[in-house]
């Protein structure tokens, strides 16, 4: 009877241990925003969004009862969702901020587990956007969207799993930038015939 209990103890320890491991890897695509904090001083306008918890329960809820096709867009976007974190500074001037102010959060981004999806550059207002995903196993765990413009930055983390174009129907929400890259006439769609 020992040698049972031995071997049963034995093995929800190791449950326990790779559930907390799953656990932990999951929380790694939350990214530490409060590092841009030194930004509230200089911008214009800030933008914080955290919601999560309850918050996002509630968003869930609401969202899918809307008798609405973008709000039924919007409630199977975040449905799997644990958390959507925002961060926009907006400055009155350009130069206002030093891109070493935002490396921090690039460096993240460049921790194991990450990956570059996309980047996209565009000389109108300077902008630059980069998008990062982080997979747990084969679920996705997180996204992570970092945008830079002339006077804006934004930083968009997203945990949980979700689809890079159901990311684009958040995209203007929840104080979401609407993010707009200007297309080359090479990259533009063809016509339809």
């Amino acid at each position: 009877m020992k040698l049972i209990d031995k071997y049963s103890t034995a093995f929800f320890l190791a449950l326990f241990v790779l559930l907390t491991a799953a656990t932990v890897n999951a929380q790694d695509a939350r990214l530490r925003l409060d590092r841009l904090n030194g930004l509230e001083a200089r911008a214009r306008d800030v933008v914080e969004v955290n919601v999560e918890g309850k918050l996002l329960d509630l968003a869930k809820r609401v969202t899918g009862k809307v008798d609405d096709p973008n709000a039924k867009k919007v409630a199977e976007a975040i449905s799997g969702l644990k958390g959507i974190y925002v961060r926009v500074f907006n400055f009155e001037n350009e130069n206002e901020y030093n891109l070493a102010d935002i490396e921090d959060i690039r460096s993240q981004l460049n921790a194991p587990g990450w990956e570059r999806l996309a980047n996209a550059r565009s000389k109108r207002n300077n902008q630059k956007v980069d998008v990062y995903t982080m997979f747990t196993g084969n679920l996705m765990s997180g996204v992570a969207v970092v945008v830079s413009e002339s006077k804006r930055i934004a930083v968009i983390n997203v945990i949980g799993p979700i689809d890079i174009e159901a990311l684009t129907e958040l995209s203007g929400r929840f104080n979401i930038p609407k993010i707009e890259v200007e297309r080359t006439a090479e990259e533009k769609p063809l016509p339809k015939e």
